[in-house]
């Protein structure tokens, strides 16, 4: 189903990572189409345990039909609430694939491409109220001047937001009205890496994306035991950045926090270097080309 729905990247890089031990317990925060799970299912044994999160009601579709995989169908930013209610305190692994499922982008009903017109709606939970729809036609021009600068890195941010406010007269629901509105912003050759950007500003703030992967790895420092390893594969800089800090700082800044002596407050230390996918598997699937690896052991 994987392979359809989508195609793990820096597999057997990711979930060696975690440095699979008998009679343990494991975490894949980001489900998808289970091609992760599965081979952490390959490498467990009969006395361990998979507990896998994921929040779209698609990708809960995929659950593994295994005694030791449990899916739980909610954000991964519930880590330690959902695993106390399986009675789980500590961990030995956890693996997070940060990156949007091809089914996802693939589904024009979803809104997450640019490619097919569709919904304005890049909702990971689809039950959640906030949409990318409400935030084009809702925020204010600085709110939205502030998305794209801070989530897409555009430079002309200010002037994006601007004439999106001076010229949504009717409602903007769709795909292909934001692209047509966009079209005097968008340098030719260059189009779609622009609008990519935009999608991804918009994404990031529908799904809270920043604010949950903080939290979640402030979890994660609470719920590996230690030795325990965090396997994170992401996308994009920010995403990047917060996971590389975190893991050399124990927080999100340039420098550790120090307790009353001095000593700096850490609770990682990284395995390796930073890992990229091979020429030959972005040439087999080519949205792994962005992806970054980073794998710690707590300490």
């Amino acid at each position: 189903m994987e392979m359809i729905y989508h195609k793990p990247v820096l597999l057997a890089q990711s979930v060696s990572g975690l440095s699979i031990k008998p009679a343990s317990v494991y975490v894949d925060a980001t489900f998808g189409g289970g091609g992760h799970s599965k081979e952490i299912l390959n490498q467990m044994d009969d006395h361990s345990k998979l507990f896998a999160f994921d929040q779209d009601e698609d990708a809960q579709q995929n659950a593994l039909n295994d005694t030791r995989f449990t899916l739980i169908p909610h954000n991964f930013k519930h880590l330690k609430r959902f695993l106390r209610f399986h009675k789980i305190n500590h961990v030995d692994g956890i693996l997070a694939d940060l990156g949007v499922s091809s089914h996802q982008f693939d589904t024009p009903s979803r809104g997450f491409s640019i490619r097919f017109d569709g919904p304005l709606d890049m909702r990971m939970n689809q039950q959640q109220p906030l949409s990318a729809s409400d935030i084009i036609n809702t925020y204010s021009e600085t709110a939205l001047a502030a998305l794209f600068f801070n989530y897409g890195e555009l430079r002309n941010a200010n002037k994006i937001a601007q004439h999106i406010v001076n010229t949504r007269g009717s409602r903007i629901d769709t795909t292909k009205q934001l692209n047509e509105l966009l079209t005097s912003f968008l340098p030719q050759g260059n189009e779609n890496k622009i609008l990519a950007k935009i999608y991804q500003a918009l994404r990031m703030e529908v799904n809270k994306e920043i604010e949950v992967l903080q939290d979640f790895l402030m979890q994660c420092k609470d719920v590996l035991t230690p030795g325990g390893r965090l396997s994170v594969i992401s996308y994009h800089s920010l995403e990047d950045r917060l996971v590389k800090r975190f893991i050399q700082n124990g927080n999100f800044n340039t420098e550790p926090f120090k307790d009353d002596f001095g000593r700096p407050e850490l609770y990682f230390r990284k395995k390796g270097g930073l890992e990229i996918p091979s020429t030959e598997e972005i040439k087999h699937n080519n949205r792994a080309r962005s992806a970054k690896l980073r794998i710690a052991e707590r300490l």
